[in-house]
């Protein structure tokens, strides 16, 4: 090509950012550019809600018109604004490399409170205009105020600034690309897996127009395959429940150790309780029309659920089953008692890290009321250790699953990260210490036990249709006198506790992630 192309943009400062990005790609590759700015219906309206505006693609409309009248050669947009049909004559001939897709909560220093989950204080008032991101920071923190925000990203931190919310929720993408100093806010980074993304959230999408094929081979030099791979199916969710881009949807795809990894989320509404789905499978192919096939068959929900340890109605996985009319039995098969009354003071002297595989490790090593060193650092395995060390006043600074590591690799990839590290362990007189035989020799580990279990028994059989364990000692507390139905199905929380069961011959399903979301998404997955 052998002029200037024009590439259509926003005008906002992260909309520039985004343009001049792909600009400097093209340049890099030989060709050049200029930018246009364009506004779009959805700069001009900003006292609306987001899913009040009519239509779709309001930030999208009036650079597509542009594109199809030949003013410009090249729109950008944010991936996940797009309706997941182009325009009659338009195409997406290129998409970026994925910016962390995670979502940022910025707190109001004098806001956080260490012991709530995400770390804002009770009650306190977030902002933001998704609808997805309201159902599932209410299905986590029902307490919250949410409330609306609009705005560039500049516009909505300086709200915050301004003290109008306690906290505000942004795409970590965002922030990253115009490099904005946030270090005046308490900052938690929230994975993906935790909640869930809009579709291609972090992803550029190149617009052109359908049959310039120069223009289109042109762009295959900055397209990323493996990401266009991973989005489609993310936008194939969206696209079969016929939702627009504001829909309360979150979906997010990767491709992890030769696997697509898909977690969803989907809400009626921002005050309605999400219902999750977590799928895996060598290929793409099928892979949308499984999950939407789960959502719209929800008579294949099981009706009875079991779990081996007491269960309150204000948690997750309760109100997840709750909201589908699923009964759910709880029961602790085990009873835990101390098996120390006071720690030796010197044990925590040279103590780099203090790593807890579980709660009751967590309870009983605080109950101890240990002198920690300020350079002592916390690991855990999952979040429902983290959650249960922040009630302690403790933030995590390593958790397993959050890192996307398999159980059974996380003490390896942990001793790895931290070499001739000095690890305490906290745990269960008898456990299998899974974590520590990991670990290099270089490291060195501090044993403690601080509390045993002992099993309950003439434990009674359950009839529920779907049983989940939540440790060995539950699982030997079970099958001391109880058989497996076939008709019944079995969930583990982790490969120590499915280790446990493969013992006893049961066949069980193994969530994502050892806490109360992935149990859920784990019972829901059943009928797959």
């Amino acid at each position: 090509m052998n002029r200037k192309l024009i590439i259509g943009t926003r005008g906002s400062e992260l909309a520039l950012w985004q343009a001049n990005y792909i600009k400097g790609c093209l340049e890099k590759s030989g060709f050049e550019a200029e930018l246009k700015i364009i506004k779009t219906q959805g700069d001009n309206i900003q006292h609306l809600r987001l899913d009040k505006l009519e239509g779709k693609g309001f930030f999208t409309k009036e650079l597509e018109e542009e594109l199809l009248a030949g003013t410009i050669d090249i729109a950008v947009h944010s991936h996940k604004d797009l309706p997941t049909i182009n325009p009659p004559g338009l195409i997406i001939a290129a998409v970026s490399e994925r910016e962390d897709p995670s979502e940022l909560l910025l707190i109001l220093k004098d806001c956080v409170d260490f012991k709530k989950k995400l770390g804002v204080k009770h009650n306190a008032i977030v902002g933001t205009s998704s609808n997805r991101r309201k159902a599932q920071l209410l299905s986590l923190r029902p307490d919250l105020e949410i409330e609306d925000l609009r705005g560039n990203i500049n516009t909505r931190i300086q709200k915050l600034r301004d003290e109008q919310y306690d906290a505000i929720m942004i795409a970590k993408a965002g922030v990253e690309r115009i490099n904005i100093d946030i270090s005046e806010f308490h900052v938690v980074e929230i994975n993906p897996t935790e909640i869930i993304p809009a579709p291609a959230q972090g992803v550029l999408a190149v617009q052109i127009r359908d049959g310039n094929d120069e223009l289109k081979q042109i762009l295959q030099g900055i397209n990323n395959e493996e990401v266009a791979k991973t989005i489609a199916v993310e936008r194939m969710v969206l696209n079969l429940f016929e939702g627009g881009c504001h829909m309360p949807l979150g979906c997010y795809c990767r491709y992890e150790e030769e696997q697509y990894e898909v977690w969803t989320s989907k809400a009626e509404s921002g005050d309605d309780f999400p219902d999750r789905i977590f799928v895996s499978a060598e290929k793409t192919e099928g892979l949308a029309e499984r999950i939407v096939a789960l959502y719209n068959n929800k008579h294949s929900f099981p009706q009875t659920v079991f779990i081996s340890r007491d269960i309150t109605e204000s948690s997750y996985l309760y109100r997840a089953l709750e909201k589908h009319s699923i009964k759910l039995e709880g029961e602790s098969l085990i009873k835990i008692y101390p098996t120390i009354n006071k720690l030796d003071p010197f044990i925590l002297k040279h103590v780099d890290w203090i790593f807890f595989s579980s709660k009751n490790g967590i309870e009983h090593f605080f109950k101890l009321e240990p002198r920690l060193s300020k350079k002592t650092k916390f690991a855990v395995v999952g979040r429902g250790s983290e959650d249960m060390l922040r009630q302690y006043g403790y933030a995590a600074s390593y958790t397993g699953q959050d890192e996307g590591i398999d159980t059974e690799e996380i003490g390896k990839v942990f001793a790895e990260e931290n070499p001739k590290a000095t690890v305490l362990f906290p745990r269960a007189k008898g456990s299998l210490q899974t974590i520590q035989n990991q670990m290099s020799e270089d490291i060195n580990i501090i044993d403690l036990p601080v509390y045993e279990t002992v099993l309950v028994d003439n434990v009674s059989k359950s009839n529920a249709e779907v049983l989940i364990f939540t440790s060995p000692s539950n699982v030997d507390a079970y099958f001391a006198n109880n058989l497996i139905d076939p008709e019944q199905k079995v969930i583990s929380i982790g490969y120590s506790t499915g280790r446990k069961l493969d013992e006893y011959g049961v066949s069980y399903t193994l969530p994502y992630s050892p806490d109360e979301l992935g149990l859920s998404e784990a019972v829901f997955a059943l009928g797959l």
